[in-house]
């Protein structure tokens, strides 16, 4: 086994305990939260190297990072999951490599992503990102929706071709009530997911939690967890 796969295997031996302690301090099934492992600024020979470990979800923020790799791995048996802002005029290219998109927070995203997934004859998983640090009607630091804006977004999802409504994300807030308290705002997390499942039963994907505060979310409900540093080491500095 090579340097960098024995490493990888530890970190990810590491993170499915973690996972593992959450589940049952939460009295949740394993089996019911899965590992998506952020692979931004790590190279296409990691992703492989994850892949033959077993990962089978992978998640890119940046569409000109994530295109290229998703490329050179399009033989690995591997989920694409996009979880960064994005620009309308990325929409195309992230619909040709992309199965699930988390940060999907207006209405013009929307309408750019049912057309690119039209067009490319695919079908896309929509969550909504849910931003508590934003005022309302405006867009947080990092993307996202103010909470009240869920439901609106929901049923533009809902009834657009070639998107699928999968449910509702959120990144631990730096600003606002929650900030220091990722637990609160999972738990508020979880309230509107309950909400929205009132309506789209079928949006069950609760996406939250990272490196540092899986646990947290794990317990608030988090049907995947979104883990970068605690598996791939800490990230290259850009620039």
């Amino acid at each position: 086994m090579t340097g960098r796969r024995a490493q990888l295997a530890a970190n990810l031996a590491r993170v499915e305990e973690r996972i593992e302690s959450a589940c049952v301090a939460a009295g949740r099934k394993r089996a019911d939260v899965t590992l998506v492992v952020v692979t931004k600024t790590y190279p296409a020979s990691d992703v492989r190297l994850l892949a033959e470990l077993g990962v089978r979800h992978v998640a890119e923020n940046r569409d000109q990072d994530a295109a290229p790799k998703a490329a050179e791995c399009a033989d690995a048996p591997l989920t694409w999951h996009f979880v960064g802002q994005l620009q309308t005029n990325k929409a195309r290219s992230v619909a040709g490599y992309a199965d699930v998109v988390h940060s999907v927070d207006r209405p013009r995203l929307v309408t750019a992503l049912s057309a690119a997934a039209q067009r490319a004859g695919r079908e896309l998983g929509c969550l909504i990102q849910v931003a508590f640090d934003a005022e309302s009607g405006r867009l947080g630091e990092r993307g996202g929706a103010a909470p009240e804006a869920v439901p609106e977004l929901a049923r533009a999802v809902a009834g657009a071709e070639g998107l699928r409504l999968g449910g509702v994300m959120t990144v631990a807030p730096l600003a606002g009530p929650y900030a220091g308290h990722p637990g609160e705002a999972f738990e508020r997390l979880r309230e509107i997911s309950t909400r929205l499942r009132a309506a789209h039963p079928a949006a069950n994907m609760v996406s939250a939690g990272m490196s540092s505060d899986l646990e947290e979310a794990v317990r608030a409900g988090a049907t995947h967890v979104r883990v970068g540093s605690a598996v791939l080491g800490d990230r290259p500095r850009l620039g």
